[in-house]
């Protein structure tokens, strides 16, 4: 069976080198793929951008940049600095967009996160652009606003994007991070009318997951509407990929094989 429609984030099957991610995607009739830094540390990334078009895979970001927080203007500087770094990475290895957790740090009030990300993204989006880079703001869920991102919804997000007001800004979508708004199909709508609506990740919500970062739950098994949220891309007008980011702690320490097959399983229940 074909899954031309859905790409993997790296980081789902972490056990697996960057080989071995592009190999067991592209034998399954994966059509995308992003890539996580982790993955390809100290790898020869034009090697890997050349393996990624060799297996027929279509790079879609690099995964993560961000983190632009900081109680000093030097580890503000020191941010930008990373994030320049992911962008000529980005660059190397033919990926159109890097995804932006954005930070948040201990002690300071979410306006002054919030202003602190916006001020870092600005200062950064044109020259991502001449490198043929779109940044793509991931909003989380409010329970890592204290420490990991000061962007704790969609609508957060939206207001973002339209503070920044560039054509080089876009949104990653994550269901695992937005199921909960009350009003998420008016938030879609609006940053699909903004030109935002770039990516789209999907997993579940388990509502008695055991760690609140590494127990992410495969399709079907949480509570999130995943039909009514795909229903909402679609009727938004989103074409692209379905991306599949999974972070489990439980599934690592198994045959990342039977957990990829485990995944295309609830894939098709799901969203054929």
């Amino acid at each position: 069976m074909s899954y031309q429609d859905l790409a993997v984030h790296t980081f789902t099957t972490k056990p697996w080198s960057i080989g071995e991610c592009i190999e067991g995607y592209a034998r399954r009739g994966i059509g995308g793929i992003s890539i996580w830094r982790e993955t390809v540390e100290g790898e020869d990334l034009g090697r890997v951008a050349r393996q990624v078009r060799d297996a027929g895979l279509q790079g879609l970001s690099l995964v993560r940049g961000g983190f632009f927080t900081g109680k000093t203007a030097k580890e503000r500087k020191d941010a930008l600095e990373v994030n320049r770094q992911v962008i000529r990475e980005a660059e190397l290895l033919g990926l159109p967009s890097v995804v932006l957790v954005c930070g948040a740090t201990v002690g300071q009030n979410p306006r002054t996160n919030y202003g602190q990300i916006r001020d870092g993204i600005g200062a950064l989006a044109d020259e991502a652009e001449e490198h043929g880079v779109r940044l793509l703001v991931e909003p989380l869920h409010p329970v890592y606003a204290g420490d990991r991102s000061g962007i704790p919804s969609l609508q957060v997000a939206n207001r973002l994007c339209e503070e920044l007001n560039h054509r080089n800004v876009g949104i990653a979508l994550d269901v695992y991070h937005v199921w909960w708004e009350l009003d998420l199909d008016e938030q879609i709508g609006c940053c699909a009318r903004g030109g935002w609506l770039d990516a789209y990740h999907i997993c579940d919500f388990k509502p008695d997951q055991g760690d609140p970062l590494l127990d992410r739950g495969i399709m079907g098994e949480g509570c999130v509407d995943l039909k009514g949220i795909d229903r909402m891309m679609s009727e938004n007008g989103f074409d692209g990929m379905r991306e599949v980011e999974i972070f489990s702690a439980k599934w690592w320490e198994r045959d990342q094989n039977e957990f990829l097959d485990e995944i295309l399983q609830a894939y098709d229940s799901h969203y054929r």
